[in-house]
């Protein structure tokens, strides 16, 4: 009873933290110092991928209609638009992948602890200040996605890289 109590903890943690603009897994791997679960590490692994998943697929429902390249016969069959984007999303999932696929266990074994977390938390979120209260005068170069240059998708994606250790991924 005392792991189910845990695991509701667990998952409050992550439903609040994944609609914020903070790190939800570098979260739940500090709530996961303090509320140890009594399962293996292969287990709790598998346990922060599934956790994840309601509140991926909740933005998928609802990000749906424009996420879905295909649409009925009277509109057209393809909208041309949504393929743009989808290609922009590879290019920006490019250098991380580049980086994390094959250095999965070392950033693993590095990064996921509470102290990496807890230390990214604190200078990201600095950071975050500095680069908020740099542009709060600007505007904004591209105010729509079908306008985002490809060479800023592909700058996206080179930034993404610091997602890879947990606490930064935003």
């Amino acid at each position: 009873m005392l792991e189910f109590l845990k695991v509701i903890l667990l998952g409050i943690v992550e439903g609040i933290t994944e609609w914020l603009p903070i790190s939800s897994t570098g979260h739940m791997i500090l709530v996961e110092q303090f509320v140890k679960l009594n399962v293996t590490d292969e287990f709790l692994e598998m346990f922060r991928v599934v956790i994840q998943l309601g509140a991926i697929l909740a933005v998928v429902v609802l990000y749906f209609p424009k996420l879905w390249p295909f649409c009925s016969p009277r509109d057209g069959w393809i909208k041309k638009d949504t393929w743009i984007l989808w290609f922009k999303v590879l290019v920006a999932a490019l250098p991380a992948a580049i980086i994390g696929l094959p250095f999965d266990d070392l950033l693993d074994k590095l990064f996921y602890n509470y102290q990496t977390v807890a230390v990214t938390l604190i200078l990201y979120g600095v950071l975050f200040i500095v680069v908020e209260n740099y542009n709060k005068n600007r505007r904004p170069r591209t105010r729509k996605l079908e306008a985002l240059p490809w060479s800023t998708a592909l700058l996206i994606g080179v930034f993404q890289v610091l997602a890879l250790i947990p606490g930064t991924s935003r």
